[in-house]
Parts: structure tokens; C-alpha cells; sequence
């Protein structure tokens, strides 16, 4: 009897040993899954967003905007004149092309409003054919943007208040009057490029800054003084 009743009893006892035994945990599919791809990945971060001569202006609030409070980049002044030519028109232009985006909308003169999107159009051209050059001749460098040079700090004196807060002729006349000095500072320190650059690419185009913004001071200054009749 022993021998025939052995096998079950011993059957039935490796079962209940069985069942007495904790469950392993179950491993979580998610923990060990690879880390999702967002933006805050370091290897693909735009680290050079927050460079000056590559940040989005158009991102940025025109009409709060104070150009005035701009500061030179540390040792500016000691940087070949070149790249602080580059540095700081690029700056400079980009001060144009801020007021210009604020005439749609405040404006009834279509002929200021044609301007105002031609200036557009051609210093954001003008700007980006500058930082092409800024990358091939002066790769890896510091800004060298320097509100010291001439025609520069004199002509970044905008109120991007005054422009937010006017519409119609006032706005048109607001426009104008800041507009003029700051063309005639770009041309100031143009002239000063045709002297000292050495690049003549550079020189090329300091010579078409005076030409073109020569032009468009005379033709604001002809506006201001039919307004005013």
C-alpha cells in the first residue's frame, strides 16, 4: 500500500510547496525604455540660440524693445574692425527692420507702407549676407558688437513706445523721425568702413548702404516736409 500511495502524496506535496512560494515581480516595460527624444536633449540643443547675431528677432516684442539700453559686447573695441563692423551693423539693421514690421496696421500711407516692407526685404538680406561672412572669416568668435562706433549708439535712440502707441499720421510722422537718424547713422559708419575695412567685400557694401539710405533719407525728408503743409 505504502509503494502505491507514494507517488500521488508526493505529487500532492511538491504542489502545495509550489503554491506556498511568493510570485516574482513583474518587470515594468517602461523602465528600462529608452529616454523619450525632447528638447531638452542635450546633444541636440541649439546651444547658439542665445548668440546675438543668430537670435530670433521675430520672436521678440517690437513694441517693448528699448535699442537705446543696447550695451558693446565685452572688449568689443579690441576685436578686428571687420567683425565689429559686422556685429554691430547687423545689429543696427536689425533695429530698422523692428520699427519697419510695426508700420502694418498703423499706417493709412501706402506709400510708407511699401517702404516700410522694402526695408524689410533688403536689410534682412543685407543681414543674412553678413553673417554669412562673420561665419567664414571669423568662426568661433565672440560678439564684437560695440555701440562705440561712430554713427551707432546716436542712432539707436528709437521709441519703440511712442511707434506702439500711435496710429495714422501720427504714427507716419513718428516713423519718419526716428527712421532719418537712424539711416544716417548706418551711413556714418559706413564711411568709417570704407576707411578702415579689409575686406573689400565690406567696403562694397558699406558703399551701397550710403547709396541706398541716402536715398531713402531724402525721400523721408520730402515726405516730412509735404506733411507739414
Amino acid at each position: 500500500m505504502n509503494k502505491i500511495y507514494f507517488l500521488p502524496m508526493a505529487i500532492l506535496l511538491f504542489s502545495l510547496l509550489a503554491a506556498c512560494q511568493p510570485h516574482p515581480t513583474p518587470v515594468d516595460s517602461t523602465r528600462h525604455a529608452p529616454a523619450a527624444n525632447n528638447s531638452t536633449n542635450f546633444n541636440s540643443m541649439n546651444h547658439g540660440a542665445t548668440d546675438h547675431n543668430s537670435m530670433n528677432h521675430s520672436a521678440m516684442n517690437h513694441e517693448t524693445m528699448n535699442h537705446s539700453a543696447m550695451q558693446s559686447a565685452p572688449n568689443a573695441g579690441a576685436q578686428p574692425f571687420d567683425l565689429q563692423f559686422l556685429d554691430t551693423m547687423i545689429a543696427h539693421h536689425q533695429g530698422a527692420v523692428d520699427m519697419a514690421k510695426m508700420v502694418g496696421g498703423k499706417t493709412e500711407n501706402a506709400e510708407l507702407e511699401k517702404f516700410a516692407e522694402q526695408i524689410t526685404a533688403d536689410q534682412t538680406k543685407e543681414i543674412a549676407q553678413m553673417k554669412q561672412w562673420r561665419d567664414e572669416w571669423f568662426a568661433g568668435k565672440p560678439s564684437a558688437m560695440n555701440m562705440e562706433m561712430p554713427g551707432m549708439k546716436e542712432s539707436m535712440q528709437m521709441d519703440m513706445g511712442k511707434l506702439a502707441n500711435a496710429t495714422g499720421r501720427d504714427f507716419d510722422a513718428a516713423f519718419v523721425e526716428m527712421m532719418v537718424p537712424h539711416h544716417a547713422g548706418a551711413v556714418v559708419m559706413s564711411r568709417d568702413a570704407l576707411n578702415k575695412a579689409e575686406h573689400q567685400e565690406i567696403k562694397t557694401l558699406a558703399g551701397q548702404i550710403i547709396q541706398g539710405q541716402e536715398a531713402e533719407i531724402k525721400l523721408m525728408q520730402n515726405w516730412k516736409t509735404k506733411w507739414s503743409k
